[in-house]
């Protein structure tokens, strides 16, 4: 590639940047710099002479991509993940921010789901109705809905109680005024333990629901 094409590529990639509204904290940019810089060195040494200086061409050009790439965090999220904090404090329910800049809810079991059970229990419904709310204030959010079991029961009972979990709760989130088209649900049964399954404390971390939200970088032009 010409170098003025490659600069070219370059500014482009970093202006693209700075088009979003974003805070300081930009996590999730910098995980996508760095696995676009690697991914730029292998392709740029693997293609044709003088492999040294395109391994470092498509290190730069790579993670500038890689840069812009991914979700983003805004003044937007983080407002939504302060008032999810504050509704949720004291409950156990777990609010973050990721890597790649999503907020994350952990629900514990004593909050979201009984044993064997998919329907909401009324200390779950008080913190869905606030993130609701805050869903609609940011609606260019996509919501991504995970269920979890523990390991008691066979797969054929955990998946199916998992998807339900969450497709549940995804329903719920709709009566409040949430498009279900924003919302993606999976269940994965007793695959993913946070916790040993060896004792009735664990089994109850490891019954959970994990909510993602993500705001996509809007599309640069």
């Amino acid at each position: 590639m010409p170098s003025k094409t490659l600069v070219a590529l370059l500014i482009a990639a970093l202006a693209a940047t700075g088009c979003a509204d974003m805070n300081a904290t930009q996590r999730g940019t910098a995980t996508g710099a760095g696995v676009g810089a690697g991914l730029g060195a292998v392709l740029g040494a693997a293609t044709g002479p003088g492999g040294g200086k395109r391994a470092a061409g498509g290190a730069v050009l790579g993670a500038a991509v890689g840069a812009v790439v991914g979700n983003v965090w805004s003044k937007r999220m983080e407002a939504q993940k302060q008032q999810m904090e504050q509704a949720t404090q004291g409950t156990g329910v777990q609010v973050s921010q990721t890597g790649d800049n999503r907020l994350k809810l952990e629900i514990p079991s004593d909050i979201s789901f009984d044993t064997n059970r998919s329907d909401i229990k009324p200390d779950f419904r008080p913190i869905l109705d606030r993130f609701a709310t805050t869903l609609n204030e940011n609606p260019a959010t996509t919501v991504n809905i995970i269920g979890h079991t523990d390991s008691t029961g066979s797969t054929a009972i955990n998946q199916p109680l998992s998807v339900d979990r969450a497709a549940h709760t995804r329903d719920y989130l709709a009566t409040r005024g949430v498009a279900a088209s924003r919302i993606v649900i999976e269940g994965r049964g007793a695959q993913e333990p946070i916790a040993s399954n060896d004792d009735a404390a664990g089994r109850a971390r490891n019954r959970r629901v994990e909510i993602y939200v993500a705001e996509p970088r809007p599309p640069q032009g």
